[in-house]
């Protein structure tokens, strides 16, 4: 498959995307991967062996993935998003790429993302989801409330896709869930400074979670379900 037909910003005009710029600007794009494509990603994915977001390294990944993060993180597919959520010449502005293979109890809880963020993407990769809300995203009408939703919530299923222009009120979040929840997220931010900076933090994260993972999971093992952060 060539790199073009894994991630085409024509996609994003399937008639299911969901695009609304109030009460923040956001986009929820169903079908964006193609299926032939499903078993190269899933062979291809970070074996990671603790749970959150690390910082993209090519070394990590298979070739099927490193070729998704390079559309991803695209100026055309930059300039797609941008038109449509009001962002002018996002691909101007640096890429932070993270990527997420599963989660503990203790993420997920409802923020905004920091000043330092122009937009945020995901685009997730599981093949199979439970029946249950657990884990699902949730663009928020309010801080203190996760069931305050705004449109209905996404199933991280391989080729859904979700991004929003970061703003004060950009809530959003997802109920406590444990388990294997692939997500590439792709964050255009203010400057590389602030790319170095995120980058340092997500490494020292990784090294961090190596060494304390079973700390990790017990701190968040009881969060209160509509548990917020400020960024």
């Amino acid at each position: 498959m060539n790199t073009a037909a894994l991630l085409d910003p024509s996609r994003l005009d399937r008639p299911d995307t969901d695009v609304r710029l109030e009460p923040f600007p956001f986009m929820i794009a169903h079908g964006q991967l193609p299926d032939e494509a499903r078993q190269d990603l899933e062979r291809d994915f970070p074996r990671y062996a603790s749970a959150g977001f690390f910082p993209y390294d090519p070394s990590d990944c298979g070739p099927s993935v490193n070729a998704l993060v390079q559309r991803l993180s695209s100026a055309e597919f930059a300039s797609a998003i941008g038109q449509r959520l009001g962002i002018p010449d996002l691909g101007q502005y640096p890429t932070l790429i993270t990527l997420c293979r599963s989660l503990n109890k203790r993420h997920g809880t409802i923020h905004t993302d920091s000043k330092s963020k122009v937009a945020t993407a995901l685009l997730y990769l599981n093949n199979l989801w439970p029946d249950t809300s657990d884990g699902c995203l949730r663009f928020l009408g309010n801080i203190d409330n996760i069931d305050s939703m705004v449109a209905p919530e996404l199933k991280p299923l391989y080729g859904e896709f979700a991004v929003f222009k970061r703003c004060d009120n950009s809530f959003h979040g997802h109920l406590p869930y444990e388990g294997e929840r692939r997500v590439i997220q792709v964050a255009w931010l203010t400057s590389e400074e602030e790319k170095l900076r995120k980058t340092k933090r997500g490494k020292f994260s990784r090294v961090f979670k190596k060494i304390f993972g079973s700390l990790d999971r017990k701190l968040g093992a009881g969060r209160d379900r509509n548990a917020a952060h400020k960024d």
